[in-house]
């Protein structure tokens, strides 16, 4: 079946993650997309223009769809511009500093093919350090649709560099909502609120490099994108009142706790 990767480069990207990434949905697969759409969000500079022209070249214009922004628009705009080029309903996401593992594909595009009521879905995934040398755990997300649903109601319950979804089914809820941070989150909230199908496959199928702590990320700017995910979720009628104050409650105590209550929390949410 034919299907989309869709990818968003900034200047912020190491050229060689960059390169890693692209090999792992191409060289290294068992299946091969049927178009690539990458999207430039903003000037990247000429080492990463230099990797965008290697890819160019190799796979063709056919293959390989660029798509310029001429500044940066932020994750959720960038993809809502590239879905946009997609040719086909079928788009599976990467990142570009992530591995696919070279089966990622075929199971993925094997398990939408197989439950055409699924919109969206995604996998296990490893995280790993910034080198690719240490792992550091396993994330897993719920299978049914049901644990999905339930899930999504305190915290995102799709790992999205990792998602496959349908184009038609993104669509129809507007596509990813106008949030700097957690659009993913945001865009699984309203396509469950619309009724759509979640699910996931317990295939490890990824490898997220994990830059810095995650655990350290803390501080109102961090709580101020939070808040912002649970005001778009109160607003589509996903979350209660109460959902939507326990929520926050939750996210203040997190960002504005001390670091070794942070890393305990992450390690045991994971």
């Amino acid at each position: 079946m034919d299907f989309c990767v869709l990818l968003s480069l900034y200047k912020g990207e190491l050229p060689q993650f960059f390169s890693s990434a692209l090999k792992s949905i191409w060289d290294d697969q068992v299946i091969k997309p049927s178009q690539i759409i990458m999207v430039v969000d903003g000037p990247i500079g000429s080492e990463l223009e230099e990797v965008v022209s290697f890819w160019l070249n190799r796979l063709g214009p056919d293959l390989l769809s660029i798509v310029r922004l001429p500044e940066n628009s932020g994750l959720g705009a960038a993809l809502n511009k590239g879905l946009e080029y997609c040719r086909f309903d079928l788009v599976a996401r990467m990142d570009t500093d992530d591995i696919s593992l070279p089966m990622r594909f075929e199971k993925q595009v094997a398990f939408m093919v197989e439950h055409p009521e699924v919109s969206a879905s995604s996998c296990y995934i490893e995280e790993w350090d910034a080198g690719m040398n240490q792992f550091l755990g396993l994330r897993k997300v719920p299978l049914e649709s049901a644990d999905v649903y339930t899930l999504a109601k305190r915290r995102c319950p799709l790992s999205h560099p990792a998602a496959i979804f349908r184009k038609s089914s993104v669509s129809a809820v507007g596509g990813y909502p106008p949030l700097r941070k957690a659009q993913d989150y945001a865009l699984w909230a309203a396509m469950l609120q619309h009724g759509f199908v979640l699910c996931n496959i317990p295939d490890v199928l990824f490898k997220m490099r994990i830059q810095g702590d995650v655990s350290a990320k803390r501080g109102f700017e961090h709580l101020k994108a939070e808040y912002a995910i649970l005001r778009y979720q109160r607003k589509v009628g996903f979350i209660t009142k109460t959902d939507f104050l326990t929520n926050l409650t939750l996210r203040a105590l997190l960002r504005l706790s001390p670091a070794p209550v942070r890393a305990f929390l992450y390690k045991i949410g994971r």
